[in-house]
């Protein structure tokens, strides 16, 4: 027996660089998602989103780390500073946000590390 699911994708697409409010309507979408991906970008990016009133200013993390029975996941087109992602994992968790099995990570994901920006003053 084949079972079938039916699966619907959401997928927000940006078109200026800067703040355009990607992240407050992905966190309103979020409520419905059972996974919520970010696809690009790097930390030099973020978003501020607003959850039981408290404030959260995200970088690589998607927002949906904030909300109970979301599988958040790092893509593969994501630039990861793992100091960084260190950093705001932290962060999270001094606030009690739970980050164990609910974020995942490509392991085709782009890494930066301080080397890089040491080659790159030097360049």
């Amino acid at each position: 027996m084949i079972a079938s699911h039916n699966m619907a994708n959401t997928i927000l697409v940006g078109a200026q660089w800067g703040d355009e409010g990607k992240g407050k309507i992905i966190d309103h979408l979020t409520e419905a998602a059972d996974i919520v991906v970010r696809s690009q970008g790097g930390n030099n990016a973020g978003h501020t989103v607003i959850v039981g009133g408290e404030k959260y200013v995200l970088h690589l993390i998607p927002s949906g780390i904030l909300r109970s029975g979301k599988t958040c996941v790092i893509g593969n087109g994501v630039v990861v500073d793992p100091v960084h992602l260190v950093q705001e994992i932290d962060n999270l968790r001094r606030r009690r946000i739970t980050i164990k099995n609910n974020l995942v990570i490509s392991d085709c994901a782009h890494l930066v590390f301080p080397y890089h920006r040491l080659i790159d003053e030097q360049r």
